[in-house]
């Protein structure tokens, strides 16, 4: 059987993506618009943290219910509504100054947390469906492809939010995002079809919950590997380097933008780093070694800083080699999930899988604020190393896919 996309799935992948790629510059722009705008104004790092509690808390809730309403409604339709909140998200803080109270804002990010896991959970499991059932090594390269220019886009997105700050302000920046998405939203509505996705079957709400075993320590697993990356990148580092180095606004925005292209760079590139030259497809085996690989490294970057002279350097240095080799655990993860989740209702196994990466992304995001504020920059890459080993240890109870 074919390993390819046909002439009419191309099209709808090429608007999925088009549709997650606007969403996801809009996505990063906002993060860094809300850290640094915030970050001026005054409030500690475990208030900006605060600031995107609902933002995960609300992703978590979604990618549950997300899953069992794309399988009723079809994907179509929750990408669309994802792109649709996103706008009325961006426009809530478009109020004057005044009114931008801590609680407001986290209301607009619980609603833009709501519209990205919404347009997330419906981009990847549509692949699923534009693929044969046994084209796995093709699922595996777009998967790949999908989420390695998602996570460049988010970096340019963090580059964006910075530039637009520094050039238009927070609300003028926040204004100009919110037009664009509204366009993409309007094109989207007669683009995608209308019944990707949908389930033949009408799933109860006792069907959010994954019955396999392997998708549930898949879970688990990625809950963990995102935690540990949070706890670090979401608020510690763009913090630390404001207040350690004093760099502007834009040089945070910069970095943060490279550090993301270069990551999903690597992200795309997974299906070669781990050998599909040789006609195998990654198993479960793979996702523990390339773990095992990653645990060390936030351990090294601390110990480094301590003691070298050169503090920022091997911070940089740390951070693009944890990058590279996060970055192949997580296409491994995201190739898994959309392989082992069932075809028909695709969408219920994959939110239950991305409520679990939410979940670690909200534990990274809080402890990102508290252990930063408490304890500095080190502490935090000490909780990403163990949370590493929780998601190696749960990846090796994982059954091996390989066959």
């Amino acid at each position: 059987m074919s390993e390819t996309i046909n002439n009419s799935g191309l099209r709808q992948y090429l608007v999925v993506t088009g549709n997650y790629w606007a969403f996801t510059l809009t996505d990063g722009a906002l993060r860094m618009l809300v850290v640094l705008h915030f970050y001026q104004l005054g409030y500690s790092p475990l208030a900006i943290a605060s600031l995107f509690l609902f933002y995960e808390l609300f992703g978590v809730i979604t990618n549950l219910v997300g899953g069992w309403l794309g399988a009723r409604i079809g994907l179509n339709k929750t990408m669309n509504i994802g792109l649709l909140l996103q706008v009325v998200a961006l426009s809530m803080l478009l109020v004057p100054a005044s009114m931008l109270t801590v609680v407001w804002v986290m209301a607009a990010q619980a609603m833009s947390g709501i519209a990205k896991d919404l347009n997330k959970m419906s981009a990847k499991s549509s692949l699923k469906l534009l693929l044969p059932e046994d084209a796995q090594g093709a699922l595996y390269k777009w998967v790949a492809i999908l989420t390695g220019s998602k996570n460049a886009l988010k970096g340019v997105g963090f580059f964006l939010g910075g530039l637009l700050l520094a050039q238009l302000g927070f609300h003028g920046a926040v204004g100009s995002m919110a037009a664009v998405l509204a366009a993409i939203w309007l094109l989207s509505l007669f683009l995608l079809k209308k019944d990707l996705g949908k389930s033949k079957f009408k799933p109860k709400f006792k069907d959010l919950f994954s019955k396999s075993a392997a998708i549930n320590k898949l879970s688990a697993a990625r809950l963990f590997l995102f935690g540990a990356r949070d706890v670090w990148f979401v608020i510690a580092l763009p913090l630390y380097l404001a207040t350690e180095f004093q760099w502007s606004q834009t040089s945070i925005g910069g970095f943060l933008a490279l550090w993301v292209i270069g990551y999903g760079a690597v992200q795309a590139l997974a299906p070669v780093i781990t050998g599909k030259k040789s006609g195998k497809v990654p198993g479960a085996s793979a996702a523990v070694g390339w773990a095992i690989a990653l645990c060390a490294i936030p351990l090294l970057i601390s110990i480094g800083m301590q003691y070298s002279s050169a503090p920022l350097w091997v911070l940089i240095g740390g951070l693009m080699v944890f990058g590279s080799v996060f970055a192949v655990n997580s296409s491994l993860h995201s190739y898994l999930i959309v392989s082992l989740a069932g075809r028909d209702g695709v969408s219920l196994d994959v939110g239950f899988y991305y409520m679990a990466n939410a979940m670690g992304r909200l534990i990274g995001t809080v402890l990102s604020g508290w252990v930063y504020q408490a304890y500095g920059l080190e502490a935090c890459l000490w909780v990403s190393s163990v949370f590493l080993m929780l998601t190696v240890f749960i990846s090796t109870t994982l059954k091996n896919e390989e066959g």
